[in-house]
């Protein structure tokens, strides 16, 4: 699934509910081709999505595009040359959320439906609400903002993260294994500590 990385709004003009699909890198090679990192399950559908919005509004079209390790390697309509393609590094790249498949399995969502879903265990405790979706390379995880409280980021795996209850506009979390309290029970907001970014495991949803 489609994951906008964000968790702050994003306004895009042209487009009422933008979710980021990727985010352009370096260029490649001499023709106007840059290598793109990609939010979508398979980063080959990317050209599967029409045109591609950046942040100011200017539409990309896909021309070509292909595998190459952890990214793909796309070329734009009017990009000609590698200094055109230089200038496109960082651009983020965005389509509507009504352009994004609708008929989904009922285990499977978009990473961008999670921000502001509340957030609690199996006993009914609430930890606030979802605020964000990273990856900082180890894998996905979520900011979690409680009122009155310091954010604190969870790894997004089956363990931390058992179920998601998009009908009930909430995630099931473990605190345990979320890192959200110790065997004591004791949590990390109350130990006065800053909040870390943990180590997470492959085993997270997928998109």
């Amino acid at each position: 699934m489609s994951s906008q990385k964000k968790g702050s709004p994003v306004r895009v003009a042209n487009l009422d509910n933008p979710v980021q699909l990727a985010v352009i890198g370096a260029a490649h090679g001499i023709k106007g081709e840059v290598r793109v990192k990609t939010y979508t399950g398979d980063p080959m559908d990317l050209g599967s999505y029409g045109l591609l919005y950046d942040a100011s509004g200017k539409s990309y079209e896909v021309l070509s595009i292909r595998p190459s390790k952890t990214v793909v390697v796309v070329r734009f309509a009017g990009v000609e040359d590698r200094n055109a393609a230089e200038a496109l590094n960082g651009k983020e790249l965005y389509v509507d959320h009504a352009q994004l498949p609708q008929d989904l399995d009922e285990d499977e969502f978009y990473y961008t439906d999670l921000i502001g879903l509340a957030v609690r265990d199996s006993a009914g405790v609430s930890y606030g609400k979802v605020s964000a979706v990273f990856n900082f390379g180890g894998g996905d995880v979520l900011e979690i903002k409680e009122s009155g409280k310091k954010p604190v980021m969870i790894p997004f795996t089956l363990t931390s993260v058992p179920e998601i209850l998009m009908e009930e506009g909430a995630i099931l979390i473990d605190p345990l294994a979320a890192g959200l309290v110790d065997d004591g029970s004791t949590s990390a907001d109350e130990e006065g500590d800053e909040p870390e970014t943990p180590e997470t495991d492959d085993d997270g949803w997928a998109r």
